[in-house]
């Protein structure tokens, strides 16, 4: 019986933090939080999703080819009709469940 009643009083000590762990996540912090605040939308017009689900990329990393942005380290290309200008002149690829829902790219340089 002492073991039950241990166990249920662990359970609800774990419930605050398990609240907490939720709110924090709801409030996007950090450097891509400017794409859920924007609340950009996909060509599809899904949400971007949130800012734990976005990544920034090097530009290191991308190269523009005749089809698009090719990703190198993920070998991936995101077709031009499918970016979105990155207002922070950085790439940025964000995914839901391992498929990608935006990709952003800076502004073509004139």
């Amino acid at each position: 019986m002492t073991l039950i009643r241990h166990g249920r009083v662990m359970r609800l000590a774990f419930v605050p933090v398990l609240l907490t762990m939720t709110f924090s996540l709801a409030t996007a912090h950090g450097p891509a939080e400017w794409i859920q605040r924007g609340k950009y939308r996909n060509a599809a017009g899904e949400l971007c999703c949130g800012e734990r689900d976005c990544v920034e990329i090097s530009g290191e990393d991308v190269s523009v080819t005749g089809a698009g942005y090719l990703v190198r380290s993920i070998r991936e290309t995101v077709p031009f009709s499918e970016a979105l200008p990155s207002p922070d002149g950085h790439y940025w690829r964000c995914q839901w469940g391992g498929v990608r829902k935006c990709f952003f790219a800076p502004p073509p340089s004139i």
